[in-house]
């Protein structure tokens, strides 16, 4: 395993480790906060030095793992779901939000939200294809 490899993989398992003390919306735990948890450095750019962080999130996420995140006038942060009706909200949230985006999308192009998802569809399935022979 290369050095990398082994450095994500240290902070992967600190960011399942600090997330366990995040269970449910009330106890989420801000990107700062948790950055310097998992990565044990001092951040000075929220979006720049929080990179790292937010790709291993990500990662996790495409997983299966649910880790929720919440944005308020406080912050937010990131929790994992206490149950599956916090899950569901985060999944509405994030559904709401893809929506919106592809129906701008569609907008751009002059064409309906139906059509677009139609294109979509075939697009993804193109790339799932396996190259002929």
């Amino acid at each position: 395993m290369q050095d990398k490899e082994k450095e994500l993989e240290k902070y992967r398992f600190r960011l399942l480790s600090e997330m366990v003390n995040h269970i449910g919306q009330h106890n989420a735990i801000g990107m700062g906060e948790l950055f310097e948890a998992v990565i044990d450095e001092d951040w000075q750019h929220r979006i720049n030095d929080t990179r790292k962080l937010r790709f291993l999130i990500t990662a996790l996420r495409a997983e299966g793992i649910p880790i929720c995140s919440i944005s308020n006038r406080n912050g937010g942060g990131y929790y994992l779901a206490a149950a599956g009706s916090e899950l569901i909200a985060y999944l509405r949230r994030a559904e709401r939000r893809a929506l919106k985006i592809l129906m701008r999308n569609a907008r751009i192009k002059k064409i309906s939200l139906p059509n677009y998802l139609g294109q979509l569809r075939l697009g993804m399935e193109a790339d799932n294809e396996p190259e002929a022979a």
